[in-house]
């Protein structure tokens, strides 16, 4: 064979192998999800995206174990339960203000009294059921993920399905487009940022889960809405393998991006996207989703 025939052999092997999506490694078969979760199956995935923002490069393979996830975010409903059966007081709720962002100003703020029954302040409405809790803490969500039986997601599992655990690497966890066929996929926002939200997707804030539809896994809500708390740390990908001690400046990462986010600024609603907050921050566009490992097989 050619030198240049042998070269042009190797180079489609190597892309191939980079940029096709991979099959998932382990099926479904006879596993049964728990209620209001889906199977993830395992598989290997390329974490990042070449032409995103900074704290997406490098790119990278990681093998990811299956594991259940929940259909969409936890709902304040969920929220309230957990409450009512533990007594637990937000984080928000115990230092009595929580961060909320000002479309006139194009700023954030303390709004005193804010909290994840009233994420807007004390003299907004409540938040309906329906629609994830937010002005959680990471602290907040791992007490329900305790609670629950249940884990936050890594990083890595959160992409993993995000992009329907076969590599696919589609932009966005539905697909290509934010709009299709006339349809927005997603609640984000509409309009020049800062400035005026129009919500020509219905919502100008939270929105219901499961409004804008569901990925080929049938995950809702993995694209805006409200970014997610993850287990992780955020850390540049290229020290991910370095020694990590936390300390009172670390963040945690958050996924999915929110109402917030548009393309101008940060395009979180893109499966790599990444976001970040101290575990101790409350947010009105941060809530969370749980994943729990499958059971062991029996010997």
């Amino acid at each position: 064979m050619p030198a240049a025939a042998a070269a042009a052999v190797l180079l489609a092997a190597w892309l191939a192998t980079v940029c096709a999506p991979e099959a998932p490694v382990t099926s479904s078969g006879d596993i049964v999800p728990p209620e209001g979760m889906v199977y993830v199956p395992g598989g290997t995935t390329r974490i990042g995206a070449e032409d995103g923002l900074p704290t997406e490069r490098p790119v990278f393979s990681a093998q990811v174990a299956p594991f259940f996830m929940d259909v969409h975010p936890v709902t304040v409903a969920q929220f309230r339960a957990f409450v009512r059966a533990t007594g637990h007081v937000t984080e928000a709720e115990r230092l009595g203000d929580a961060g909320l962002y000002d479309p006139e100003t194009g700023g954030w703020q303390l709004m005193p009294g804010a909290h994840w029954r009233r994420p807007m302040g004390p003299e907004a409405p409540e938040a309906p059921d329906d629609h994830p809790v937010t002005q959680v803490s990471w602290n907040d969500a791992a007490a329900y993920a305790e609670w629950a039986g249940k884990r936050l997601p890594t990083e890595i599992e959160w992409e993993h399905a995000a992009r329907n655990a076969r590599n696919a690497r589609h932009p966005y966890a539905w697909g290509e487009a934010l709009v299709e066929d006339g349809r927005h996929r997603a609640n984000t926002w509409q309009g020049p940022f800062p400035g005026g939200n129009t919500g020509e997707d219905g919502h100008l804030f939270t929105s219901p889960v499961g409004a804008y539809g569901a990925t080929e896994l049938g995950l809702t809500d993995m694209g805006g809405n409200v970014w997610e708390w993850t287990a992780d740390w955020f850390r540049p990908y290229a020290e991910r393998d370095r020694p990590f001690t936390a300390d009172a400046t670390s963040e945690k990462a958050q996924r999915g991006g929110s109402f917030l986010c548009h393309v101008s600024y940060c395009h979180g609603y893109r499966v790599s996207a990444r976001s970040r907050s101290t575990p101790d921050t409350a947010l009105f566009h941060v809530g969370f989703r749980l994943v729990k490992d499958l059971e062991p097989p029996a010997p």
